[in-house]
């Protein structure tokens, strides 16, 4: 098994992240890995994707793979609506789209409010979250988008666009 390395933040550092919903969950991403907010668009279906993968769409010239959020974190489907969003972002060199229920804000927290994950949240397991926001009235589930697909995964992200 590979060594897994964490960056602990340090109690002065500045987290900057987009968040957003799913379900009554809500997360939160480094805004540096987000290229770009959508609204959702007619998505074409890919035969034999994994059933977490809506399908692809072409934004700007480039066909991008889209992976619903909710179905890989094993929630329930749920329809598309005028709040739902897709976060575009870059990993391991390859441009995806994950569907969100709904995009929050953008927020700067300090990473002294943050704190290692237990072993299992809300049913999503503890290897895509790096770390948990403990904000005024609310908690903030930080996702590692890197590690939400595997790396047989990303390989066949490289397949289906």
């Amino acid at each position: 098994m590979q060594e897994q390395t964490v960056k602990q933040s340090t109690a002065d550092e500045l987290l900057q992240l987009v968040s957003f919903n799913i379900g009554d969950e809500e997360f939160g991403v480094d805004i540096l890995k987000v290229q770009e907010i959508n609204r959702m668009v007619e998505v074409t279906r890919v035969p034999n994707a994994p059933e977490y993968v809506d399908g692809v769409i072409n934004l700007r010239g480039k066909v991008i793979p889209i992976i619903d959020l909710r179905r890989r974190f094993g929630m329930p489907r749920k329809e598309k609506d005028k709040n739902s969003r897709i976060i575009v972002v870059e990993l391991a060199g390859k441009v995806l789209g994950f569907v969100v229920d709904a995009v929050s804000e953008v927020l700067r927290i300090p990473g002294s409010v943050t704190e290692p994950p237990p072993s299992i949240i809300a049913g999503i397991k503890a290897e895509y979250i790096t770390a948990i926001g403990k904000l005024e009235n609310r908690l903030l589930i930080l996702l590692d988008l890197e590690r939400v697909l595997t790396v047989d995964e990303h390989e066949e992200m490289r397949k289906v666009a």
